[in-house]
């Protein structure tokens, strides 16, 4: 009884704190469904950011759905950034003014109509065919899903096309992750996939509960680490082993690939290549790189191939069969590479080492206990790939009896274990496929997987033969989070400071990646020279690199309305400085017609050069055609003051589009950018003490479009910052300037170029609100213009009502303010043509050292020479 009455006494006594510490925990429980919630309105917030910056300088930790604004600065007006070390300027965003949103429903009309009553489908098993492989799909175009037979390796050139009609799911959706990829998608031909996959998982139909375990013991071998390569001539080796090379390549970089097949080609090898579908340039080069030689061909089917997608292993297994069924190819290894691989060995030593260990499969596993690299690899989570987006649908269990394994994606297999992948029909290869099928990053560990539980598992040896230039630090940056729903990491280009690692390993290897001649060439220059020597003296170009970003054959819709806009402007001024500088000569005056036969980057000693522009010309005097070539080089705009004390630090302010945290660079080189993209504004710092700057952004009617405070640590390289301005930006030179106590310490101008077309069609009177500038001159939620007083800057007025006559331009008035405008940031450095030229001081492309068409020996495929290579 009295024990009782002290309980009751406490209970009143502290019946206060017990109601605060219930109520903490309700309000941390709302705290976590909110954060979770986020995600459900991904589709929402990318169109709605925040205006003004906050003060709280941490970085974002949520779900990688909701991971919606890596690299961000936030805050009031001069919030205070704190700068990570070598990292750039990051905070969280706040979004102000944000209704909250309902669950997803799928009665909700954008994810289809229950009242359409259309009938629905199941997901195919292994390899349901998806909307990422047709050509040209539309967001909109959608219906039921087809059926593709068990071990289909996906959808490709030719595949059906799905009748057009809306979707019932056949089952309650009610998983966040599931609803919120429902909600994301663009086409309802993905969200059919999605719902019939869900369905289907959810009624436990989709995944095999269970596999065989034909492996006698769980033992990954060590063995080979250590080689001798000091004899390796092959006439010694008995019976040398035949590669084939499975080459999967993208984008437009083909003489870095043409110097790669350079390198590693033999006649005694074959090599396969797999061209993205949405390469079409690097397809036809591939095309005319078969026909020179008997063992290389192209795939004669392509898919469209996303980071971390299914469509990767789908791929290398449509290729294996395909080279299983090549009767004239008796090959030993599959090995497979990219574009960005480069040989650290020859081809004579790689073949001596894989004949004296000719039975074993080389993988690299992930060297952690299995719990923590499932949850890493989110090989526990459900994931489908359409409309080029991997999404992530749920949780899912790892079959039982399966001991699962995996790392790296790049790997050298013995032609014996490829015939059991693609042949086998037994419970473990058929109930691998179809979990990997719906897996991320499934090239990662579905063969490590195969052969550590398959009757062939002592011949798995953990290396894969390669060394990757990791920098978790800069390459872990959810830069793939566009097209999957997880945080990824990927390796940084090679340097020349970076190859020390490849001497400094112990375990053979005899392939390196990433390189990026737009990054670095010299690092392929020094491999290639340690592999092959170096090019007799006197060799041209060996510092030069092109790289092409536009042929005829693309088509002009290829491009988009700020090309269409710059590269003829960038003619027309190389054609206007030849008939200055010959305005004697009648022969040497030029009309362009149509548009670009082609464009290149140009790079030397591994610096941006400018761009190329070919196109068709008519002399106006004789009106014969001619094709010229021209060379538009970006001027610097940087000015730095003197006396700058502790700001010696800043080396660079540069303003452009496409940042790449991973490389620091600017992928749209020499910053071409209209009034809808969105500028991003960098500084490089050395070391120093740590400082406070205020970046201020102006406008060219003197409008202070932002300004804002980054604190810059001593060990900080670079900072940079994308204020979310209002579009469209008005056209016309650009300020960004840093200052230290309202003083100014560098500035840098950039251009943002009127648009000469709209939906790559000549700009109309009616387009005028292209060249506006934002509604009520605010790019942010505040107006900054009460600072223009302290940056002395020259009445907006006057400005202002130039700038909006000009709002009304079109055709050659329109083109001649674009050509002014370009004028003032690029020159021409040179002029040449394809043939000889009427112009008599117009020399030949061929003859130059800059131009896309003069010789470049070290990406030129030649014939075979005695030693059965090409270099």
């Amino acid at each position: 009884m009295v024990a009782s009455t002290r309980v009751q006494k406490l209970l009143r006594r502290y019946k206060l704190a017990i109601a605060a510490g219930l109520t903490i925990l309700l309000i941390q429980g709302l705290v976590v469904w909110s954060l979770r919630s986020l995600e459900e309105g991904e589709a929402e917030r990318k169109h709605r950011r925040s205006k003004l910056p906050d003060h709280n300088g941490q970085e974002q930790k949520m779900d990688p759905v909701a991971f919606e604004r890596q690299n961000s600065l936030s805050g009031t007006n001069h919030g205070q950034l704190r700068q990570r070390q070598d990292q750039p300027a990051v905070t969280t965003i706040i979004r102000r003014g944000s209704r909250q949103r309902n669950k997803p429903s799928l009665k909700d009309k954008s994810l289809g109509r229950p009242e359409d009553g259309v009938a629905v489908e199941k997901a195919a098993h292994y390899d349901p065919s998806s909307s990422r492989n047709f050509s040209e799909s539309r967001a909109g175009e959608m219906a039921k899903i087809h059926l593709v037979a068990p071990g289909e390796p996906g959808s490709v050139e030719g595949a059906p096309q799905v009748p057009n009609s809306d979707f019932v799911p056949k089952c309650e959706i009610s998983g966040k992750d599931a609803l919120s990829a429902l909600h994301r998608t663009g086409s309802r031909q993905c969200r059919q996939e999605i719902a019939n996959i869900v369905c289907q998982h959810q009624a436990g139909q989709l995944m095999p509960q269970s596999l065989p375990q034909f492996c006698p013991k769980h033992v990954i071998s060590s063995a080979v680490q250590h080689v001798d390569f000091t004899d390796t001539d092959l006439s010694k080796v008995e019976n040398p082993v035949r590669v084939v090379f499975m080459l999967v390549v993208h984008g437009r970089a083909v003489r870095q690939l043409k110097r790669l097949l350079k390198a590693i080609y033999h006649k005694d090898h074959f090599y396969y290549i797999h061209v993205d579908k949405r390469s079409n340039y690097m397809h036809r080069e591939v095309l005319q790189m078969a026909e020179l030689y008997p063992n290389v061909r192209a795939t004669p089917w392509r898919m469209v191939t996303i980071w971390g997608g299914a469509s990767l292993l789908k791929a290398y297994l449509r290729s294996m069969h395909d080279l299983l069924s090549m009767l004239d190819w008796k090959w030993d290894f599959f090995i497979n590479l990219s574009a960005t691989d480069f040989p650290t060995r020859t081809n004579d030593e790689l073949v001596a080492f894989l004949t004296q260990n000719r039975d074993k499969n080389f993988l690299k596993s992930h060297g952690r206990e299995n719990a923590r690299f499932i949850k890493k690899q989110g090989l526990d989570r459900l994931f489908h790939e359409c409309d080029n987006h991997m999404w992530r649908l749920g949780e899912r269990t790892i079959p039982e009896g399966l001991e699962v394994s995996g790392g790296s994606d790049w790997f050298s297999l013995t032609r014996k274990f490829v015939e059991y992948v693609v042949n086998s029909q037994d419970e473990l290869v058929t109930g691998l496929k179809q979990f990997y099928t719906y897996a991320l990053l499934p090239a990662e560990s579905f063969f490590h997987t195969v052969l550590g539980n398959s009757h062939m598992c002592d011949t798995l040896v953990d290396n894969n033969l390669r060394v990757t230039n990791w920098n978790r630090k800069l390459g872990c940056k959810c830069q793939y989070k566009h097209i999957v729903d997880w945080c990824g990491c990927s390796p940084n280009d090679f340097k020349p400071s970076d190859l020390i690692r490849i001497q400094q390993l112990t375990r053979p290897t005899f392939f390196a990646r990433k390189f990026e001649s737009t990054v670095n060439q010299e690092s392929i220059e020094i491999l290639d020279n340690h592999l092959y020597g170096q090019y007799p003296p006197g060799t041209v170009a060996l510092k030069a690199y092109w790289e092409s970003l536009f042929e005829q054959a693309d088509g002009v819709s290829s491009l988009n309305d700020v090309a269409l806009t710059a590269y003829p402007s960038f003619f027309r001024l190389g054609l206007r400085k030849q008939e200055t500088t010959q305005s004697s000569s009648e022969a040497c005056r030029f009309e362009p017609i149509g548009y670009p036969v082609s464009v290149h980057l140009y790079f030397y000693d591994d610096r941006f050069q400018g761009y190329l522009v070919r196109q068709e010309v008519q002399n106006v005097v004789t009106r014969s055609h001619e094709i010229l070539e021209v060379w538009a080089v970006p001027q610097a705009t940087l000015q730095l003051e003197h006396n700058l004390h502790e700001f010696e630090r800043l080396k660079h302010l540069e303003v452009g589009t496409e940042w790449d945290p991973k490389e620091r660079i600017f992928r749209n080189f020499g910053g071409v950018m209209g009034p809808l993209d969105e500028p991003v504004a960098v500084q490089k710092w050395a070391r120093g003490p740590n400082l406070t700057a205020t970046i201020v952004w102006i406008d060219p009617a003197h409008i202070v479009a932002a300004s804002y405070d980054i604190s810059i640590d001593v060990e900080a390289e670079f900072t940079q910052y994308k204020p979310p301005l209002q579009r469209p930006l008005r056209p016309g030179v650009w300020t960004v300037r840093v200052l230290r106590l309202w003083e100014r310490v560098a500035e840098a101008r950039f251009l943002v170029m009127p648009l000469a077309f709209k939906g790559r069609e000549p700009l109309r009177t009616d387009h005028g609100w292209v060249h506006a500038g934002p509604p009520g001159n605010v790019y942010l939620e505040q107006s900054f213009q009460q600072l223009a007083h302290i940056l002395k800057l020259s009445p907006s007025e006057p400005a202002l009502q130039e700038a909006q006559k000009k709002t009304s331009l079109v055709g050659k008035p329109l083109e001649a303010w674009v050509d002014s405008s370009v004028g003032a940031f690029w020159v021409t450095g040179n002029i040449c043509s394809e043939q000889t030229s009427s112009c008599p001081t117009i020399g030949l492309c061929t003859k130059t050292s800059w131009s896309s068409l003069s010789p470049d020996p070290k990406s030129e495929l030649g014939p075979v020479k005695k030693h059965g290579r090409i270099r």
